[in-house]
């Protein structure tokens, strides 16, 4: 068992099966934590999701610390070399399901604030922490929901640093000052059922879309820009047919996601999705939802700040990027705030025998102290 207060932490938490969007317990051993350093807290709950909103300091700018409690599920559990929810350790890392995303970032926040509020019994500006359980699953009644409660009480923030894995092979070599968007679509394409011997008295939805799914997989949506790459389009799953070779399927459903960049615009994408099924003469039905819209942190005092903070621990200059998926700062950066993340390295997040370096956690909670 390890004697570093980091480490425990993380320990507690990884230690708690708080699949989304179940807490079970994990936002109650953060904000005793944080009421023991004299943070004000407010717990928000709506709709069977657990959030809080805490709070130290009366004037000047807020940074506030934001992350999740929620994991995704575990899987086929018997696959796992390591009980998943054990929060065991070895030499050199703490494994369970969480430990990189992203329980471990928690436990290095909170730890940063003890240490950096020791000896401070004043300083200027605002700590705070906005946690949700809400953010691998639906994310709807988690920090969205937050940020419209903060809007309403007159309370806002000017940075944010989210703990999200964003490190690819060493600790700090990426930080994400941004994300593309997400719009994600359900499409049915109405054909009419037949025998195969008779094909000309059916309609066979999959050879209808064969054509315009080509199209739309060899489109150039943009070119991307100098903080996004362009926008891809990805089929993600297609289902028609009964199961048996000689019926001509009378329907075919596909789902498709856009990642995004600001070249373009959810409502474009659409309008061009819809021009080419038309032009092809689908008889269909899309509905679509839009996870996140894209959003950029330029070049200012927060990246700045994390950079400087990251070279001065561990001498690295973190990349600035915005690839990968979406995360709650789509939530909180419409809002005007600058909002970075930077956490440890995501090679095992969402994979069985997820897993967390163990001197990783404790230099990241000196990075976030300074």
């Amino acid at each position: 068992m390890s004697t570093d207060p980091t480490i425990q932490l993380a320990q507690k938490l990884i230690g708690i099966a708080s699949v989304t969007p179940k807490d079970s317990g994990c936002q109650d051993i953060l904000c005793a934590r944080l009421e023991k350093l004299g943070f004000r807290i407010e717990r928000l709950h709506w709709n069977g999701v657990d959030n809080f909103w805490a709070e130290i300091g009366d004037e000047g700018p807020t940074l506030c610390f934001a992350g999740h409690t929620d994991v995704v599920p575990v899987g086929d559990e018997t696959k796992w070399q390591r009980t998943p929810f054990s929060a065991e350790v070895d030499s050199q890392y703490i494994y369970g399901r969480g430990a990189a995303d992203m329980k471990g970032s928690l436990a290095s926040m909170i730890t940063a604030c003890e240490n950096f509020l020791k000896g401070r019994p004043s300083f200027y500006g605002r700590l705070a922490f906005l946690i949700t359980s809400d953010e691998e699953g639906m994310a709807v009644h988690g920090t969205r929901q937050v940020m419209e409660w903060l809007q309403e009480q007159n309370k806002s923030i000017d940075y944010c640093l989210i703990g999200e894995p964003s490190s690819t092979y060493l600790l700090g070599d990426v930080i994400k000052n941004g994300r593309r968007g997400s719009l994600n679509a359900w499409l049915k394409v109405q054909g009419h059922q037949g025998h195969v011997a008779y094909p000309h008295k059916a309609e066979n939805p999959i050879h209808a879309m064969a054509q315009a799914l080509q199209e739309l997989v060899a489109q150039e949506w943009d070119t991307g820009n100098e903080f996004f790459p362009a926008t891809s389009f990805q089929v993600s799953n297609i289902k028609s047919g009964t199961g048996a070779t000689n019926v001509i399927p009378g329907e075919l459903n596909m789902m498709f996601n856009f990642r995004y960049s600001t070249e373009t615009t959810a409502e474009l994408l659409q309008a061009h999705v819809r021009t080419v099924l038309d032009k092809h003469q689908l008889s269909y039905e899309l509905d679509w939802q839009i996870s996140g819209v894209p959003f950029i942190t330029e070049r200012a005092e927060l990246t700045n700040a994390i950079q400087k903070s990251v070279q001065k621990v561990n001498g690295r200059i973190p990349e600035l990027s915005t690839t990968g998926g979406t995360s709650d700062g789509r939530f909180i950066a419409p809002y005007g705030v600058q909002v970075v993340e930077l956490g440890p390295i995501n090679e095992t997040i969402h994979k069985i025998d997820e897993c967390v370096s163990i001197a990783d956690l404790i230099e990241l909670s000196t990075i976030y102290k300074l």
